[in-house]
């Protein structure tokens, strides 16, 4: 496809550089370039159909990008809150961790006293039980008063009461420490296991991120790749309508050629054929002033071997072309500018030649009329259609042969009947040469 451009784009350089020389408009042809304009059009539908192909992949992509970004947003929302919570976790592991170590200090202290009293205590059970109750009794008989004797009682008492809360103190700090110790070090594995799942929590939102940038970066690539494909397509649809246009003017210059040469050709077998045709007329109207008459007005006429198609196929000549006495107003000698052809009304007139509607509307004495225009200045005029009768509009292309409108009644007229004119450049000529 890129040769076949490449290669009319190169054509189409040398033609505007050096203009189409003869022996090139001779090998090229309207033909031809038709086909080039074809084969341009079916590549334009192919730079088309790329093009919003490319949009529509990119508009995907796009759709795509802004959802997985959503989802991207709502991974990274997440990974800050678990780093949150990792904070807050590690604050109270740190915490945990001090109180673990004050713990450690105050059950040192305990375990210190507590040593320190079972120290105390076995010397004193030692002493208070080596004689065991003699001892006690000893003390007291060892009195020397009353008096001493309760003192000694007294102290004895405070001794035995001072060593039970010794006992109770030491077991309640020791269980204590121990609780302390437990409770401290339940917390701080807690804290351990949930910050051991808050990182593997982390990691697998880690690893969604990671897939998410993964997929925006593809989609950048794809959305990228199909901008670069729609410029493509847009500058190959720009250099396409660049060559068509040129190609149409190259064409509208062949046609315009064509029409001149056959326009020309048809003036002058107009000439000649009008100049027959005057010799003709001449020799009739001798014929008829020296008693003779003319069959043109009554015969059926099929037509002859002029340029022209007969607008209403065979059809008797009711009014020829030329000099003669105006059958509704009387006038003598009055120009009849056409050919007057006896067809009933409703009658389908055909267009003689293809070209281009000039006029089709009410045409003063011609009543309802239609114009064509076939190029090199060669006019054909078709006059009385009936009203409602006109097929085609001014601006229309018609071809040779097509129905343009159905004869009639209309204007200055005695009767349903068609007037047909054949104009060059403006002005009348026989139609008959034509046809």
């Amino acid at each position: 496809m890129k040769k076949i451009v490449a290669g009319i784009a190169v054509m189409l350089l040398a033609v505007t550089m050096f203009g189409p020389s003869d022996g090139y408009a001779k090998k090229t042809s309207v033909a031809e370039i038709d086909k080039q304009l074809k084969q341009l059009q079916q590549e334009v539908q192919a730079a088309k159909a790329a093009q919003e192909k490319a949009a529509s992949r990119n508009q995907e992509a796009q759709h795509y990008k802004n959802k997985t970004t959503l989802n991207l947003q709502y991974v990274l929302d997440q990974i800050d809150q678990v780093k949150g919570e990792m904070t807050t976790i590690s604050g109270k592991i740190a915490s945990t961790e001090e109180s673990l170590n004050v713990t450690a200090t105050e059950l040192d202290d305990a375990e210190a006293r507590v040593a320190s009293r079972e120290k105390l205590l076995e010397s004193r059970v030692r002493l208070m039980y080596t004689d065991g109750a003699v001892s006690y009794l000893d003390v007291l008989l060892s009195s020397t008063s009353f008096s001493d004797f309760l003192d000694r009682a007294d102290s004895l008492k405070m001794i035995v009461d001072q060593d039970q809360d010794l006992l109770v103190q030491h077991k309640l700090d020791k269980q204590t420490v121990i609780a302390k110790k437990q409770e401290l070090e339940g917390q701080y594995a807690q804290a351990k296991q949930l910050y051991t799942d808050l990182e593997s929590q982390r990691s697998a939102l880690k690893e969604k991120e990671a897939e998410k940038q993964e997929l925006i970066a593809y989609y950048d690539e794809e959305i990228q790749e199909a901008e670069v494909i729609s410029e493509e397509q847009n500058a190959k649809l720009v250099q396409l309508a660049s060559n068509r246009s040129a190609l149409e003017e190259q064409k509208d210059k062949l046609k315009a050629e064509e029409a001149a040469r056959r326009a020309a050709a048809a003036k002058a077998e107009a000439a000649r054929r009008a100049a027959a045709a005057a010799a003709k007329a001449a020799k009739a109207a001798k014929s008829a002033s020296s008693g003779g008459s003319s069959i043109a007005s009554v015969e059926e006429y099929a037509g002859g071997d002029g340029p022209f198609l007969l607008p209403v196929g065979s059809a008797r000549v009711s009014s020829p072309y030329g000099v003669r006495t105006h059958p509704v107003t009387g006038e003598v000698g009055k120009m009849h500018t056409g050919v007057d052809f006896a067809v009933p009304q409703g009658t389908n007139i055909h267009a003689a030649d293809s070209g281009t509607v000039l006029v089709a509307e009410w045409w003063s004495g011609y009543g309802y009329c239609v114009i064509i225009d076939h190029g090199g200045g060669v006019w054909t005029l078709y006059g009385h259609i009936r009203e409602g009768g006109i097929k085609v509009k001014p601006g229309e292309r018609v071809e040779r042969g097509q129905t343009i409108a159905e004869s009639g009644a209309t204007g200055r007229v005695t009767g349903p009947h068609l007037h047909f004119e054949v104009r060059v450049d403006g002005k009348t000529v026989n139609p008959m040469p034509y046809l």
